[in-house]
C-alpha cells in the first residue's frame, strides 16, 4: 500500500507543480486532472488496506463530477480562446480590477 500512497503523493505534487509553475490554461486545467486522480488513487489505495469499499464508491462519485468539471472547465478555456485568442493565464484579466 506504501507504494500506492507514495505514487499519489508524487502524482499530487507533479500537479501541484504544474498548477504553481505553469501558466498556460489548458496545462493548469490537466495538473488540476492529475491531482484530482492522485486523491482517487489514493481513495482506493486505502479503501483496499482497510478491506472497504467506501474507497471505490467515492472515487466513483468523484469521477463522475471530475467528467462534469473537464466538460466545463474546457467549454471555459475555448470560449476564453475565442474571446481572447490566448490560452495564458497572465493574460487573461477578465475578473481582474
Amino acid at each position: 500500500m506504501s507504494y500506492f500512497v507514495g505514487l499519489s503523493a508524487l502524482l499530487f505534487a507533479i500537479g501541484a507543480a504544474g498548477v504553481l509553475l505553469r501558466r498556460n490554461v489548458i496545462v493548469i486545467f490537466m495538473s488540476i486532472e492529475i491531482m484530482l486522480n492522485a486523491v482517487n488513487l489514493a481513495f482506493v489505495a486505502l479503501g483496499r488496506r482497510l478491506g472497504s469499499m467506501d474507497g471505490q464508491v467515492i472515487v466513483f462519485f468523484v469521477m463522475t463530477v471530475a467528467a462534469a468539471e473537464a466538460a466545463v472547465g474546457l467549454a471555459i478555456i475555448i470560449s476564453i480562446f475565442r474571446n481572447r485568442e490566448t490560452v495564458n493565464a497572465d493574460e487573461l484579466n477578465l475578473m481582474r480590477w
